[in-house]
């Protein structure tokens, strides 16, 4: 529903939601204890949410049984104490509507979907796409925009249309344009999420409702802690853990490998679970795993 009210309403689902991995045995078959182990870590270390199935957690190389039995089981694990979105975006409108109905099936509370890859449509279409998603399902809907990935922007304009059905709630922001996000802010209900955690505390700041974060899988606390502290009150001290994560957020996403990559290394390093990326990725080197692990713990003494 559009709307030009300045305060936006409740996060629908959550402030802090982590943007899980998917664990896989070494031999590279889904590994749902072990899913469910991490989904549980998570909830307890902080995060108000998970997203599965998206760009951390492989989506382009999980099958579709795959990811059914990945949200039933976390869904198992956390019960009621975070919110479960199913990432089942798809290059194709009627394989994304099959995805979401299992999704709603398997226990998710919503979809988060991404733009068709690829084929590149047009605005119209693009909007098409998402009102017939959102039309199949009972679920509420998280648009992702995120154009360096599928080459497709959902322009700020599309976004505005969008909010007017009932069911598209909310946005996941990868775009890299804070005026876009903001101008949707300022005219629409959606609840604005920034995909990228160097913008948790930007968009915060300007009526977002917090992060999908790749870095909480590995640093849940940290990342929760810079909201905490906005809400309390203190921007100072939110700055300050903003400014904390810089190095890990850094090293993690913006030093050259996909933050699934950098995520696993961690987290197979500290022995939780997360197993190996599966192809065309390929691990870390050993030195970056050292270099990570460093700034996280440099992170958790400071």
């Amino acid at each position: 529903m559009t709307t030009t009210a300045s305060v936006p309403p409740p996060p629908p689902f959550g402030r802090a939601l982590c943007a899980m991995v998917t664990p896989f045995t070494e031999s590279g078959a889904l590994d749902l204890d072990g899913a469910q182990r991490l989904a549980d870590r998570l909830v307890s270390g902080g995060c108000e949410g998970l997203v599965l199935n998206g760009t951390t957690g492989e989506s382009p190389t999980t099958t579709d049984t795959e990811k059914t039995a990945l949200v039933q089981a976390v869904r198992e694990a956390v019960g009621d104490r975070a919110s479960v979105l199913a990432g089942v975006g798809t290059a194709d409108t009627r394989h994304t509507v099959q995805l979401a109905l299992a999704a709603g099936k398997a226990g998710a509370d919503g979809l988060l979907v991404v733009s068709p890859s690829y084929s590149r449509p047009p605005q119209d279409a693009l909007a098409q796409h998402f009102h017939e998603v959102a039309d199949a399902s009972e679920l509420p809907v998280m648009l992702y925009d995120i154009p360096g990935r599928t080459g497709t922007r959902i322009e700020p304009d599309t976004m505005i249309r969008l909010a007017d059905h009932p069911r598209i709630v909310a946005v996941k922001d990868c775009s890299y344009d804070l005026l876009g996000i903001q101008k949707v802010l300022s005219r629409t209900d959606l609840a604005c999420y920034a995909g990228c955690d160097e913008h948790c505390l930007a968009l915060y700041a300007v009526g977002g409702a917090g992060c999908v974060s790749t870095v909480a899988n590995v640093a849940p606390g940290a990342v929760r802690a810079v909201l905490d502290a906005f809400d309390s009150g203190d921007t100072a001290a939110a700055t300050r853990a903003q400014h904390r994560l810089l190095p890990l957020i850094e090293a993690m996403m913006a030093a050259g490998l996909p933050g699934t990559v950098t995520a696993k290394a961690l987290l197979t390093a500290l022995d939780l679970p997360a197993g190996p990326v599966r192809p065309p990725l390929r691990p870390a080197p050993p030195g970056t795993t050292a270099g990570l692990l460093s700034l996280l713990a440099r992170l958790t003494t400071d």
